[in-house]
């Protein structure tokens, strides 16, 4: 392609609605261009990275036997309904009625979609195993979308679904998805960690996350350098202590602590640490009022407590509530003597000696033991924190934030026992197929990439998804040597398969080195002042040193890197 050709309108200045690196560079480069809030154009060269991220995802799903096909992104309500789905999804699915006053959406998601598919078309356990995946555009009402294609509310995903006999069968679909998942994002060049996640919503029995690792991230995640073992933040374990403290319990003693209402009040007031504060948190559990207990220092993980209640709404109580329950202002809350229903953080088991609200204000009470003093149901609820040990090996724990791309889940039967989507054994027997869900976001990958891989000048794009491998720069277009060089070398790795591109502006040499430096060409071959030698300068764009080669060792040595991707 002829740069003077291409549809390319790149940015000088830095466009004030992108907030991190990989929005900016989009809209810089001149791969996408904003219509509404969440909502993106792919202008041809983003088009062509977006096609080749695609094609590398495609080749490992059908690497691993999965089968590729296409769904309709405009939806009936009916398997939504019958699901349970039409309401949960709540104002995030897009809704809308056709001409009959029918009901239908923009799919966020496909679960009942497909598992409708195979219901009406697989009956025999011999049709089992099978994997089958598309992608295709999704849509989603964000009620904050952000970050460019990172947040968005229209957004192209790979999602594929496995549907087997028995769990057995699952584990092994579940792990040559995993494995796919792996190889697509090494050949992305992505420095990411598996780590395990919270089912959520989409229930079943396990799942985990791909996050690439970025300082942008809205995710946090826990990771141990030393075994392995990593969790997003929401389900990071952690277990009891081995070796717990041992001290002597002493009495307890209601203190006066006259308008303390925060920790570090408390703290500075009796002249101790955080670790010795135990916070009571009053939460509202759908309908029910609940007491939650960690260490002052910790925080307390919601997810974790709503997991243990299996409630579906879960908030801190209101003021009214919580004086009504303790009787006492708000931040005077303590176990002693609560009539609900107390939830303790296995660090709040193991301590001793506890320093708690009275539940009267302006009072505390020291010297609190658990069992001793109140009793409390046992569980892990607090967050993990950056130090905290690592619940396989013993070792430190590291914190870091996360972009997550893909999402891996054990479904189970929670979808196939609504729909009704069964197949017959071997006995003659009805049994509901067991599900697993794998997805990833095509644009968050395509971002994700971007925010690993770039400098002060652009983006550097690995050579698998580059919109064009080389980029021939011409110094002076007005030089016949220099334009006959170019435009030979630019013949020959055409006829070689080599995705190039020929800057043939008459614009100035920086200006030049300046685009494709910003559009992030991995190997760019300047051709100036030595062309009447026969030599040019063969450059990396990962690189600083260029290496002056004849036309002949600059073609040999881009089909090297080439191939060697």
């Amino acid at each position: 392609m002829y740069f003077s050709k291409m549809f390319l309108p790149t940015m000088r200045e830095v466009p004030a609605e992108a907030e991190i690196i990989s929005h900016k560079l989009m809209l810089r480069a001149g791969l996408i261009r904003k219509l509404a809030s969440g909502i993106y154009s792919f202008l041809p060269l983003g088009l062509r990275v977006l096609k080749k991220v695609e094609q590398v995802v495609r080749e490992e799903m059908d690497r691993a036997g999965a089968q590729e096909l296409l769904m309709s992104a405009l939806l009936p309500a009916e398997s939504y309904r019958e699901s349970g789905r039409w309401e949960v999804f709540g104002p995030e699915m897009f809704r809308l009625k056709d001409r009959n006053d029918r009901d239908f959406c923009l799919g966020p998601t496909h679960e009942e979609i497909f598992t409708e598919t195979v219901k009406h078309s697989v009956r025999s356990y011999r049709g089992l195993p099978l994997t089958l995946y598309q992608i295709q555009t999704k849509y989603r009402d964000e009620i904050r979308p952000r970050f460019g294609v990172m947040r968005s509310r229209e957004f192209i995903m790979k999602d594929a679904y496995s549907f087997d006999r028995d769990d057995a069968g699952l584990d092994i679909s579940y792990k040559q998805m995993e494995e796919a998942y792996r190889r697509i994002f090494d050949r992305l060049g992505l420095i990411y960690k598996v780590v395990e996640a919270d089912t959520g919503a989409m229930g079943g029995s396990g799942s985990q996350e791909f996050m690439v690792i970025s300082d942008i991230g809205e995710d946090a995640i826990a990771y141990c350098k030393t075994c392995g073992y990593g969790a997003n933040e929401e389900k990071a374990s952690c277990p009891p202590l081995k070796d717990p403290v041992v001290e002597e319990e002493l009495p307890a003693e209601k203190v006066l602590t006259p308008n303390i209402h925060t920790i570090s009040e408390l703290t500075e007031f009796l002249g101790c640490e955080p670790t010795r504060v135990a916070k009571t948190l009053i939460y509202k559990a759908d309908d029910m009022l609940v007491a939650a207990m960690v260490r002052g220092d910790r925080e307390l993980n919601e997810v974790k407590l709503k997991n243990i209640l299996g409630c579906t709404e879960l908030e801190m109580a209101d003021e009214k509530s919580v004086c009504t329950v303790t009787n006492a202002e708000v931040g005077f809350a303590g176990p002693i003597g609560l009539k609900i229903k107390i939830i303790a953080d296995y660090e709040i088991a193991q301590g001793k000696n506890l320093i708690v609200g009275a539940n009267e204000t302006d009072y505390h009470i020291i010297n609190v033991n658990m069992e001793r003093d109140f009793e409390a149901e046992v569980h892990d609820i607090r967050s993990i924190a950056e130090g905290d040990t690592c619940p396989c090996c013993g070792n430190e724990i590291t914190l870091a934030r996360g972009i997550e791309v893909g999402h891996i889940f054990k479904l189970g039967t929670k979808y196939s026992e609504i729909l009704k989507c069964n197949y017959v054994d071997e006995s003659g027997n009805e049994k509901p197929m067991v599900m697993g869900c794998y997805g990833i976001g095509i644009n968050r990958l395509m971002a994700s990439v971007i925010e690993q891989s770039n400098d002060e000048n652009g983006i550097i794009w690995p050579m698998e998804i580059a919109p064009y491998q080389v980029i021939i720069v011409p110094v002076n277009i007005l030089d016949e040597t220099v334009m006959n060089i170019a435009k030979n070398m630019y013949d020959r790795l055409q006829k070689l398969n080599v995705e190039v591109l020929l800057d043939d502006r008459n614009e100035r040499a920086g200006v030049k080195f300046n685009d494709a430096d910003l559009i992030g060409i991995p190997i760019r071959i300047n051709i100036g002042r030595k062309a009447a030698e026969g030599l040019v300068e063969y450059k990396l764009r990962r690189g600083h040193e260029a290496l002056t080669l004849t036309v002949d060792e600059a073609i040999e040595k881009i089909l090297t890197q080439v191939e060697n991707q």
